[in-house]
């Protein structure tokens, strides 16, 4: 009886402790939220928990902006996210199902060197790619953001991980006895078994990209194709006094609705991908 009674203790402490970090997380967002339906002599008073009367005219506001081009920004973002994250991971899939799967010289090397290139820092190499995207004429075009997204280090060590814990070899030598050439075994075959590892890598990929600032903010300059991180930070960036908080918070509660979106409708690929291949057999 007091055993169940202390694991019952437990159990209150462990919900006390999750709903708290739960309010933690989700308290920004509500000061989001709030902040977008209130206008910027509201905010400028401070926080209050009342949201206000402003949404519509602030959404108005924001569309109606001349120098921040929202909608045009949103689709840049969609465009770029969507590309960088099938390109990735589809590359990064047959990067990993080709070590893994053959047995050739210099496949121990080729597997380490591309574990060392996930330790070199984005910014180490910036100054290389922007001259290559100038010499070979790609500067300012939304393919830079996301045709370099074909070489994801970090994409192939976890597909490469999966597909030991859940490609089996019999399959694909089934396959090739049965006549199918590499690329269909690779697209009928190991894609589909993947399908959990490449979703939660999709998400990842789709988010990383729609929140990069660094790379397209050197790499982009029309006005018409930049993305959302470098329009929001352009619009807080104005003249103190000119510039309207009610703007921004429309801008950023906005931009995290597609972020949203792509949660609620693959938050069960996120949480198969993550646990595949916890038990390995």
């Amino acid at each position: 009886m007091k055993h169940i009674e202390n694991s019952e203790i437990k159990r209150t402490l462990v919900y006390i402790v999750l709903i708290t970090l739960t309010v933690f997380s989700l308290f920004p967002f509500f000061v989001l939220i709030v902040n977008a339906t209130r206008t910027h002599a509201q905010i400028m008073k401070g926080f209050s928990p009342l949201p206000g009367l402003a949404f519509f005219s602030n959404l108005g506001h924001l569309l109606s902006n001349p120098n921040i081009p929202v909608l045009r920004a949103l689709g840049n973002s969609i465009l770029v996210s969507v590309m960088s994250a099938v390109l990735t991971t589809y590359f990064s899939a047959m990067t990993a199902y080709g070590i893994f799967m053959y047995n050739f010289k210099g496949k121990q090397f080729a597997f380490k060197l591309i574990l060392a290139l996930m330790m070199i820092p984005t910014q180490v190499s910036t100054l290389g790619f922007i001259r290559l995207l100038i010499k070979i004429k790609m500067i300012d075009t939304l393919a830079a953001l996301y045709i370099p997204a074909i070489a994801s280090p970090v994409v192939f060590f976890y597909m490469y991980q999966a597909m030991q814990s859940s490609l089996p070899y019999s399959i694909v030598e089934a396959a090739r006895i049965d006549g199918c050439n590499e690329i269909r075994i690779f697209n009928t075959i190991v894609i589909p078994l993947m399908k959990p590892a490449i979703a939660v890598q999709m998400i990842f990929s789709f988010v990383n990209s729609w929140n990069n600032y660094f790379v397209p903010a050197l790499v982009i300059n029309s006005k018409l194709k930049k993305t959302i991180p470098i329009m929001i930070a352009q619009l807080r960036s104005a003249d103190y006094q000119k510039f309207d908080m009610a703007q921004v918070y429309m801008f950023i509660c906005l931009a995290i609705i597609p972020l949203v979106i792509v949660y609620l409708f693959l938050s069960r690929s996120i949480i198969s991908g993550v646990s595949a291949g916890s038990v390995k057999e």
